[in-house]
């Protein structure tokens, strides 16, 4: 233990002064909705973007560099995440108004605040960002949608800084966007993003809100330790059925590994019932994608983001669903 606290101890000495704050050894799986996984080598929370982008420029290069947000769609593995893991918080949080009907929000804002922004402001067509949980960052990386509409959609430009700490707007085009993908690099972390709206009334807006909200209730596991949706949709099959779908039929509806679970409430959701490892999780996901390609011949995608690396500790036993726990 002794030494493993020198060893971060040594890595925060070489790590650049910052206005923000560095954490040694820091407790992840506090910050991740599956509320699981393992440390952070070095948490950064910088202060600002000028301060993120002063770190990226003087950092030692031999250092690796994680950026997460509020945990929403993360899974963090048991083994703890080597080297710097970000955290953009405050300093990325605003969202504000500009000309045109147009928001401006930082990449750590939550997206539901995008939503709840432009309502307030009577602007349109950003309904659907409060159907999304996490922040604008990771909707950026990964073009998030939900109830009809996407990021790419609404997207002016955005800005982001790359590893050598080099600033870079980009607009819709360059963001090379598809289903649950951006082609920006993967290295390189969005500051914030200009989006449009349009004039509406703020009555229709709120209502169409409290349907989306409404919605969620009703058909996803809201309340529980969960990672939103776990896969993605498939493309390239033409008539095939949704990543749900697929693993209902395959089965797979309360399917357990340890405390992991699939939700028996919409079942493209993972929900950690007590005490799962991140291990149990990633395992159950695992077998959920082979069930489902026995059955259907389709491999699903993760849309988790898993991150970090395992510990030597194994997953729990399989628990078909219906048998108990």
């Amino acid at each position: 233990m002794k030494a493993v606290r020198r060893a971060m101890t040594s890595l925060i000495e070489r790590l650049p002064a910052v206005r923000g704050r560095y954490t040694g050894d820091a407790d992840l799986a506090k910050t991740t909705w599956f509320r699981c996984g393992g440390p952070a080598e070095v948490l950064f929370r910088p202060a600002d973007a000028d301060d993120l982008v002063e770190f990226l420029a003087t950092r030692p290069a031999d250092v690796p560099v994680t950026v997460i947000g509020v945990g929403s769609n993360l899974l963090i593995r048991d083994g703890g995440v080597p080297g710097v893991v970000i955290r953009l918080a405050r300093g990325f949080t605003e969202v504000t108004l500009e000309e045109g009907d147009r928001l401006r929000a930082g990449a750590g804002a939550l997206d539901l605040n995008v939503a709840l922004t432009a309502q307030q402001a009577g602007l349109t067509d950003l309904e659907f960002f409060s159907g999304i949980p996490g922040t604008v960052g990771g909707a950026l990386r990964m073009n998030a949608g939900a109830y009809g509409g996407e990021i790419k959609d609404v997207l002016i430009e955005a800005e982001a800084v790359d590893p050598f700490g080099k600033r870079h707007r980009l607009d819709a085009a360059a963001m090379g966007f598809s289903y649950r993908r951006s082609e920006v690099p993967a290295g390189w972390i969005f500051l914030s993003a200009l989006l449009q709206g349009r004039k509406g009334d703020p009555a229709s807006i709120a209502q169409r809100m409290a349907d989306i909200r409404k919605s969620r209730e009703e058909t996803q596991p809201t309340r529980a330790r969960t990672g939103g949706s776990t896969f993605k949709n498939p493309e390239g099959h033409p008539g095939a059925l949704r990543a749900w779908q697929l693993i209902d039929k395959a089965g797979c509806r309360g399917l357990r590994i340890g405390d992991a679970m699939v939700s028996d409430k919409h079942c493209n959701f993972l929900i950690n019932t007590g005490a799962a490892t991140a291990a149990d999780i990633e395992t159950l996901g695992e077998e959920v994608r082979r069930r489902v390609f026995e059955s259907s011949g389709i491999r699903l995608e993760w849309e988790i983001r898993r991150i970090g690396v395992p510990s030597q500790r194994g997953p729990g036993a399989v628990i078909e669903s219906g048998e108990p726990a």
